[in-house]
């Protein structure tokens, strides 16, 4: 495939499952319709609770599950890849889920599962967040072969983590489920997405939790595409709606070409 449209779904999710997965549904058959063939939904696509420990109540065992099901129906529908966001996965014990990024193939079979490594801990003094209280961390990188070439996955918070990204090894496209904090969003989220597209010579595409939540919570959307060469290829700023873009191997082998960073590597 030379030119794939691909994506980014952003969205403000409530702590009503049926509700989220109704926009969500709304959100996919508007990508298709504009030719999609990657779609990324956002991080807690399918809850922000009122409490962190909300999400807890709605966990899924891996493989089945109304959320999962949800993910495969939409991804066979529309006959695109869907990279469903974040999942809460049951963990061993009830205290604990796993974040997880499932991706869908165009038949709606689960080709790749990510559970998110790196867990967000603020306190500035007037925000507090910690996943680790009901988020079990996972411990190993996702890179899905795909008809559109090599496909990370990393959630939010990994986006600190370059070294994670190199891990990977060649990646093309890092799909980046998220849910920037509005505090952490306006600082850093734009310049740390453009980094990983530069160092790492890919396409990324970034999608975004984007307005007031339901628990006061505000988080930063901007939905973002960003190409090779470090350019916003498209972006969409709060609330539901989507970034879409072409991404062209020519462009991503040209970078690659003129400046061969990767190969360049000493450590």
């Amino acid at each position: 495939m030379k030119t794939l449209t691909a994506t980014a779904i952003q969205m403000v999710s409530t702590p009503d499952v049926a509700d989220n997965l109704k926009t969500a549904a709304a959100l996919i058959e508007r990508a298709a319709d504009a030719g999609a063939k990657l779609a990324v939904l956002p991080e807690y696509f399918a809850i922000m609770g009122q409490r962190d420990t909300d999400k807890l109540a709605v966990a899924e065992v891996f493989g089945r599950g109304l959320i999962q099901d949800f993910l495969a129906a939409q991804a066979d529908r529309h006959g695109l890849w869907l990279v469903g966001g974040t999942v809460p996965l049951a963990a061993p014990g009830a205290t604990r889920v796993r974040n997880a990024s499932l991706v869908f193939d165009s038949t709606g079979i689960c080709v790749g599962r990510y559970d998110k490594i790196h867990l967000f801990g603020f306190d500035n003094g007037s925000e507090h967040y910690a996943e680790a209280d009901t988020i079990e961390a996972g411990n190993t990188p996702l890179v899905v072969d795909t008809p559109f070439g090599r496909l990370g996955v990393a959630v939010c918070y990994d986006l600190r983590f370059p070294e994670l990204f190199r891990s990977a090894g060649e990646v093309d496209i890092w799909a980046l489920p998220a849910a920037f904090t509005a505090t952490t969003g306006r600082a850093h989220w734009e310049v740390l997405l453009r980094a990983r597209a530069i160092e790492n010579q890919c396409f990324v595409v970034a999608s975004a939790q984007g307005g007031v939540h339901q628990s006061g919570r505000e988080t930063w959307g901007h939905s973002m595409i960003i190409d090779p060469w470090g350019q916003v290829l498209a972006s969409h700023d709060v609330g539901s709606g989507q970034a879409s873009a072409e991404l062209k191997v020519s462009q991503l082998e040209r970078v690659r070409k003129v400046l061969p960073a990767l190969a360049h590597r000493r450590l």
